[in-house]
């Protein structure tokens, strides 16, 4: 599967997607990889994911997330939820409800998780 026909229902996922990808582009070493559940951005280890939550829940409050894997709990009022799934990550979901959502302060992050992810 790729990205493309992942998110093939989501003009908003698919957009969101290609943005993601152009910010990473500057750093060495990127790859995704898509299941049926989310297109995960990896270097040694994965540090952000884009998926759909109209897949899990029936009327989502955005179509979009974009959830990013930092060693660190970033207080910003933009993240819908962060969560602490082991002793070194913290995992911040941020709702897309247009592709500009992803801008300069979330490129700062993914950059951020990408290092961090080796």
């Amino acid at each position: 599967m790729t990205p493309e026909s992942f998110l093939a229902g989501s003009p908003l996922g698919l957009e969101t997607y290609h943005r993601v990808r152009s910010l990473l582009d500057a750093v060495d070493g990127v790859d995704t990889r898509t299941s049926k559940s989310q297109v995960a951005f990896r270097r040694r280890h994965g540090f952000a994911y884009l998926w759909l939550p109209g897949q899990y829940i029936t009327n989502p409050a955005a179509e979009v997330v974009l959830s990013i894997v930092l060693g660190r709990h970033e207080e910003s009022s933009r993240f819908k939820e962060v969560v602490h799934p082991s002793p070194r990550d913290w995992m911040h979901h941020l709702e897309i409800r247009d592709a500009r959502d992803v801008e300069d302060a979330v490129a700062d992050w993914l950059r951020e998780a990408a290092e961090r992810a080796g």
